[in-house]
């Protein structure tokens, strides 16, 4: 386990979390732990932002992150208070780990069998196999030293980087360039590049814009596993509300937090119909909601014109779906493809549009658990990333709707369009009013060359004393381990600046 600094002068400080998401559960419990008076307000229904659970007519979906990527995240977080995620739940590694359909009826499994793995490799391309194994070498090396030196250590300025200890070892980490770069090093064939950078999804980000350090997350996916954990990531949540209870944290849900104010020696967090008040304040909602809705004008880091010219990661396009019977041509994962996946990108990040071809996730969870759908059916979501901000009303989702269930049945074989007996959408609109998320984003800030590590917004404020920030504008950045390591940097932050 990685040794967090420590926390211990917080000990007894009153501290209110805005925002129940992975970012604002993870700060609550590492704060808690540490002694701390822990208030955490949520404004939705249920714990856990993003990761909202959809249950109804017998059908339990996952809303939003689906994947379990990155176990030793955590071990080690539930390992820093002496619990191990079997103490919560169990977990399934899944095999096939995703099923890809290329649009030219093309299909491929990737699988835990690593050298599986590269015979699939060495059929597209005489010597990908080689170059596969080559890349994971590369992947694993920038996975351990990335993870030790650039993401669990938070450099907040350009000097914490001019050290020796990170020239060591940053030497040989793709640290300049964009994964499409690094990636063409090493495989020519479009379909392997795809592969190699489909998780970029994960990161909000596209192939041109993405820097090249993110093909770390290859050694995620190949050498350390794809898993489904007991009850899905909302079990996880489940797990990490149940540790922040056992740690003193007092939960409130349905307290949308509408204004944060400096007091005399602390802060007061008012919701709808009460006002908190503590020593500090950590917020895990919409940075930009954060600053430009909550605080008053003269408290705010940022003006609207930061905010205006900030890349965000995509939104999304989402239909869940109940079906009778089963879906064998789908695993727990499918990924569609089109061929040439430029022009999707495109339409997200340069020219925003809906896009015609698009590149879209599959979700089966019913494949793995009994639980998510009632006998005899199946419960599956189909996601499509799109750009944020786009245009989102009920004619064009039924238009897009349409046009993704028409997709499915062309390039996976599966038509469900007579099947469905549950079927709910979610998009931009949606986005934006449950989790106020700028532009509708379903992720945050996209991690582009120029929104990475110090280039992200702070973890605490400049302008006000006291408050801090978490979750996925901040660093490490985007994604479920990424949310659970930036409640750990809040924590120690904010334990810094209180010593």
């Amino acid at each position: 386990m990685k040794s967090v600094s420590d926390l211990s002068a917080v000990d007894g400080a009153s501290v209110v979390v805005v925002g129940g998401g992975f970012g604002g559960l993870s700060t609550a419990c590492y704060l808690a732990g540490a002694g701390a008076d822990v208030t955490l307000l949520e404004k939705n229904e249920q714990l856990g932002g993003r990761a909202s659970r959809l249950e109804r007519d017998g059908f339990r979906f996952d809303m939003g992150p689906s994947w379990y990527l990155m176990p030793d995240v955590f071990e080690d977080f539930f390992g820093h208070f002496d619990r191990t995620p079997s103490d919560y739940y169990g977990l399934t590694r899944l095999d096939p780990h995703y099923r890809i359909f290329f649009k030219d009826g093309d299909s491929v499994d990737m699988v835990p069998d690593v050298e599986a793995n590269k015979e699939t490799f060495e059929s597209y391309e005489p010597g990908a196999g080689e170059q596969f194994e080559k890349y994971l070498k590369k992947s694993e090396k920038n996975y351990e030293v990335g993870m030790e030196h650039f993401v669990y250590t938070d450099r907040t300025e350009l000097s914490d980087f001019a050290t020796w200890d990170v020239m060591k070892n940053a030497r040989g980490l793709s640290l300049v360039g964009s994964m499409q770069d690094h990636v063409e090093r090493y495989f020519s064939h479009p379909k392997l590049q795809q592969i190699m950078q489909y998780t970029l999804v994960f990161l909000g980000g596209a192939p041109n814009n993405t820097p090249a350090l993110y093909n770390l997350m290859s050694h995620v996916d190949f050498n350390m596993g794809v898993y489904y954990p007991d009850g899905g990531l909302g079990g996880v949540v489940d797990a990490m509300v149940e540790l922040g209870e056992e740690l003193g944290v007092d939960f409130r849900v349905n307290a949308p937090a509408t204004e944060i104010r400096g007091r005399e020696g602390g802060f007061v967090v008012r919701t709808e119909n009460q006002e908190f008040y503590s020593d500090y304040v950590v917020s895990d909602a919409d940075y930009r909601h954060t600053e430009m809705d909550l605080l008053p004008e003269g408290k705010r880091q940022y003006d609207e014109d930061y905010w205006d010219t900030r890349t965000y990661a995509p939104s999304a396009y989402l239909l869940y779906l109940g079906v009778e019977g089963d879906v064998p041509n789908l695993e727990h994962h499918t990924l569609v493809l089109p061929t040439d996946w430029n022009d999707h990108f495109e339409k997200i990040f340069d020219d925003p549009a809906w896009p015609d071809d698009p590149a879209y996730y599959l979700c089966v969870p019913s494949k793995t658990d009994d639980d998510v759908a009632p006998d005899g059916h199946s419960n599956l979501f189909a996601l499509v990333p799109i750009a944020a901000g786009l245009d989102d009303t009920p004619e064009r989702r039924e238009e897009y709707r349409n046009l993704v269930l028409d997709d499915i049945a062309e390039h996976t074989g599966e038509d469900l369009r007579d099947r469905i007996v549950f079927e709910e959408s979610f998009c931009v609109n949606d986005f934006a009013e449950r989790y106020n998320s700028t532009r509708g984003t379903a992720l945050g800030l996209a991690h582009t060359l120029r929104q990475t590590a110090l280039l992200r917004p702070p973890h605490h404020s400049e302008e006000v004393p006291g408050l801090y920030f978490t979750g996925s504008f901040t660093t490490p950045g985007i994604g479920v381990p990424m949310c659970l390591i930036s409640g750990r940097l809040t924590a120690e932050e904010m334990a810094e600046r209180v010593a």
